[in-house]
């Protein structure tokens, strides 16, 4: 029982769930840039996978929808980041942040949405984030200078750390909660999480 366990929930079965979600949000982005407004039936023909399987990875159409939009936006900040050479991981999580604050007013409301998706979806598999694959996938990123400096769970906290302050759900509590201009939202996303590595940064340093 604890080997059949295992292998349901151990890295390749999690990477391979990753990829299949990741083959269904871009067959879905293909199809939009297209023009299209594709069914559950296209897109699961796109990726070359089952409506079954597109539902066990989005609850409804309007998730993987919007899922798929955010995704073409994210593109601006993939390019953003391509243009990073620095290797100290407190500027890249900076220029992550900022990346990611851009048009920040135009994309609150999309980010809004998923989050309220997100909230009323019904729980994922075990072990299996709701969403978040592209912005972990970026903090990994800004933080990859520092990983063979980590222990893995040391690595994994503050890849979650970053996360809590990194993204739309950082931009509302500042913008709706504190009333922060969105530019100063963003600012003090960015400090915040430089402190998080600094913070790790001086740990590394006194071992």
């Amino acid at each position: 029982m604890t080997r059949a366990t295992s292998a349901t929930d151990g890295p390749g079965r999690t990477a391979q769930r990753r990829r299949t979600r990741n083959a269904i949000v871009a067959a879905t982005m293909a199809l939009i840039s297209s023009g299209a407004d594709p069914s559950v039936n296209d897109i699961a023909a796109a990726a070359e996978v089952s409506r079954r399987t597109v539902y066990l990875h989005f609850p409804s159409l309007d998730q993987l929808m919007l899922d798929a939009t955010l995704a073409l936006l994210s593109t601006e900040t993939d390019v953003a980041l391509e243009h990073v050479t620095s290797t100290d991981p407190r500027v890249r999580v900076a220029a992550l942040t900022h990346a990611m604050g851009v048009n920040v007013v135009e994309s609150l409301p999309l980010g809004r949405r998923l989050v309220k998706l997100t909230i009323d979806a019904e729980p994922p598999e075990p072990n299996t984030p709701r969403r978040g694959h592209r912005r972990v996938r970026w903090i990994e990123w800004a933080l990859a200078p520092m990983r063979e400096r980590m222990s893995a769970p040391d690595f994994e906290e503050l890849v979650s750390s970053i996360a809590t302050v990194v993204g739309w759900e950082a931009f509302m509590v500042l913008i709706d909660i504190r009333a922060l201009p969105p530019d100063k939202a963003v600012e003090l996303c960015a400090r915040t999480a430089t402190t998080l590595v600094d913070a790790a940064l001086r740990a590394l340093d006194q071992t």
